[in-house]
């Protein structure tokens, strides 16, 4: 994504006021943008500890700063102060329940920075606010399929127009699985290797199946029949019987797409007549959970078939 991504000081606080117990104490008001210009970064490069080399980030005072403040000459603070200011941080927050230094106040006065001060240890408000930016700044994009919670892993169902998602998927919530997402899916990369989808708030608990129109699934099933978000683990393609030479019956390599950058694990199910694709989609689930866990049953069989030709030469 090369469009700049941004979020307002102002939001942050709102949102965090009471969590964080924050107090806005200079430049009240003053409203500025966190900002994440790189493809590739995330939440945790706009917000860190008091840094000098990323002026840019949203800056956190805590023990150590407060101790190194009092350590260094006037001079030298009122330079690394100024050095600061100059590239406009988003704003500076004062955790570990300490007062505002007087020189940190005037300076933020002066050029208009938002301070907020906090009670709550200086790491736990970054750990907070890392979590909360990554998700607010992540890469996203929208998918057409319908994403489900299936035996605890967020899975995306693909195919055509009219090859059987919807029902697929009213299929799965009969025997306990969740719906996240029906027909569009928000993704968002919120880490290096984690795509997180949730569903667009005006279609979140519908689904859509042929004949009977638009099902609320939380009505019908229940609560536990609707999630809000889940992170992507498995896509599912559906496919319909082409003419041609017919799909593998063993596909000895793992199939990926890629979503956001990140390589995702796939499978491809054809649909034909008769075919219980929910026993087959949960076998995909639990085979991709074992592979999860470093147990592979194709690779398992193509060794122990190679073992037997060896046994046979022998």
């Amino acid at each position: 994504m090369s469009a700049l991504r941004r979020f307002s000081v102002a939001q942050l606080y709102e949102d965090h006021r009471d969590k964080l117990r924050l107090a806005w104490v200079a430049a009240v008001g003053v409203d500025r943008q966190i900002e994440l210009k790189e493809r590739g970064n995330y939440g945790a490069d706009v917000v860190g500890h008091l840094n000098v080399v990323h002026p840019e980030r949203l800056q956190v005072i805590g023990d150590a700063e407060v101790s190194w403040a009092r350590r260094v000459s006037q001079q030298r603070l009122q330079q690394q102060l100024s050095d600061l200011m100059e590239a406009r941080p988003p704003a500076i927050i004062v955790a570990d329940g300490h007062e505002v230094a007087p020189a940190i106040r005037q300076a933020c006065e002066t050029t208009q920075t938002p301070l907020f001060t906090s009670p709550k240890p200086c790491s736990a408000v970054i750990d907070l606010l890392r979590i909360y930016l990554a998700s607010r700044l992540a890469d996203t994009t929208s998918l057409h399929g319908v994403f489900m919670d299936v035996l605890g892993m967020g899975i995306l169902i693909t195919g055509d127009s009219g090859v059987g998602k919807s029902e697929l998927a009213l299929e799965l919530i009969s025997r306990g699985h969740g719906l996240v997402a029906d027909d569009v899916v928000e993704m968002a990369r919120i880490a290096p290797t984690t795509v997180e989808g949730r569903c667009p708030g005006m279609l979140r608990d519908y689904l859509e199946v042929r004949g009977l129109g638009l099902l609320n699934i939380r009505t019908i099933f229940g609560e536990t029949a609707s999630r809000r978000k889940m992170k992507l683990k498995l896509i599912v393609h559906l496919q319909k019987p082409a003419a041609g030479p017919d799909a593998p019956r063993l596909p000895l390599d793992a199939q990926t797409q890629e979503v956001l950058g990140v390589p995702i694990r796939k499978v491809v199910i054809p649909v034909a007549a008769g075919r219980n694709l929910a026993v087959l989609l949960e076998a995909a689930v639990r085979n991709t959970i074992l592979q999860l866990r470093g147990i592979d049953s194709m690779g398992e069989f193509v060794n122990r078939q190679q073992q037997a030709l060896l046994d046979d030469d022998m």
